[in-house]
């Protein structure tokens, strides 16, 4: 799967006050393993109120799934088309809740392998392609143009 890169532009101040673009270019998607996901990363802040006054490419912060405390990470995140071949049963659900940051014992049953509960609000917006949003008695199907927040400790896809 051919994954495409997104400009970013972001804007900033100079020295002496004036709104600049700091930031102006491709961001290259990073995969993070063969066939899986691939991860655009634009933008992360660690505290609140946001320092404003820095003027270093904050996308480069590590960080994994969940956000620094009292901060925000944007990103896109490409999900590839699900494989029919490989089960559930073949992944170690855990191995892939302690890559993504998230402590496996705070989590419910696996529906998929990235399946995990979050306490923190997640927006998502899709852009092409489609998805379920997976819970743990149900799912939402959602296309281009649809929206998603999720605001309570849910089981979801990603």
């Amino acid at each position: 799967m051919e994954f495409k890169p997104v400009r970013r532009v972001v804007i900033g101040h100079d020295p002496q006050g004036k709104a600049v673009a700091l930031f102006d270019g491709p961001v290259v998607p990073k995969q993070r393993s063969p066939g899986g996901n691939a991860v655009t990363m634009l933008w992360v802040t660690g505290e609140f109120p946001v320092d404003l006054s820095g003027t270093g490419d904050k996308a480069e912060t590590q960080v994994g799934v969940p956000p620094p405390a009292n901060g925000t990470i944007f990103r896109v995140v490409d999900f590839p088309p699900a494989s029919t071949t490989t089960s559930i049963s073949h992944v170690d659900h855990n191995k892939v809740l302690i890559a993504m940051g998230i402590d496996p014992a705070t989590q419910g049953y696996a529906r998929h392998p990235n399946t995990h509960r979050t306490k923190r609000i997640d927006y998502a917006i899709v852009l092409e392609g489609e998805i379920d949003m997976l819970m743990d008695d149900s799912e939402i199907h959602v296309k281009p143009g649809d929206v998603l927040i999720s605001a309570r400790h849910q089981s979801r896809l990603g």
